[in-house]
């Protein structure tokens, strides 16, 4: 179904409700794992609904529209860019995303940095991994993330926050449980530029999210489940 206020509040609820359980099963406690809104062809509109209901981290997974959105937007909120992003088009994501969650190039990283440092601004980034070895997905593979993490973290206007993963398909939650284990071991062997663990690991979607929270994500991205239906 298209998006409706009324629908978009039951889904918000039941998610809330799901990721509620799936932190008391761990463990953990909810404030411990964030619910980014994935605005993704969705109106400026529907992403205003969302940050009046408490969901303040918004995901785009395009550089231009979720450009287009940042400009228009006349509320506060975190836009991350969680989507594949082409190098010619990292000067215009450093200058408007407060987070690029899907490094996967030391290449990539390096003109981030560069730009950022031309927008005075330290850029908060993630990088990907493809712990689920899925040949249609993006990002460093295990055995080379840890000297890319070396490399970047000598880039002054990038901050590593954390790492991030999708789930390999056909979606199943053994291999999506494989994918984020093998996601926080790593995690648990890196460390920031001040010699601390890297916080932040973006895992975990509507299928798969508690999985994800039993693996230890910080930050769960859900889109239709929250919104219905995508426009075309």
């Amino acid at each position: 179904m298209p998006y409706s206020s009324k629908t978009f509040q039951s889904n918000l609820e039941a998610l809330k409700a799901r990721i509620q359980r799936s932190c008391e099963a761990s463990g953990r406690s909810m404030d411990q794992v964030k619910l980014m809104a994935v605005t993704k062809r969705f109106s400026l509109e529907v992403a205003a609904s969302a940050v009046e209901n408490g969901l303040a981290v918004l995901g785009e997974n395009r550089v231009q529209e979720g450009v287009e959105k940042i400009r228009q937007a006349d509320f506060k909120a975190r836009w991350e860019l969680i989507g594949h992003l082409q190098s010619n088009k990292a000067q215009l994501a450093a200058q408007y995303f407060d987070c690029i969650q899907s490094v996967d190039s030391v290449k990539l990283a390096k003109r981030l940095d560069r730009f950022a440092g031309e927008a005075g601004k330290q850029l908060p980034v993630l990088l990907q991994v493809n712990t689920g070895k899925d040949p249609g997905k993006f990002g460093f593979s295990v055995d080379e993330t840890e000297a890319a993490v070396n490399v970047i973290l000598g880039l002054p206007s990038l901050l590593i926050e954390g790492l991030m993963t999708i789930a390999p398909l056909p979606p199943t939650v053994e291999s999506a449980t494989t994918a984020f284990n093998d996601l926080r071991t790593l995690r648990d062997h890196l460390v920031d530029k001040t010699g601390h663990p890297l916080p932040e690991l973006s895992m975990g979607m509507s299928f798969d999210l508690e999985s994800a929270i039993q693996a230890g994500s910080t930050c769960i991205r859900v889109g239709s489940a929250l919104f219905g239906e995508r426009p075309v």
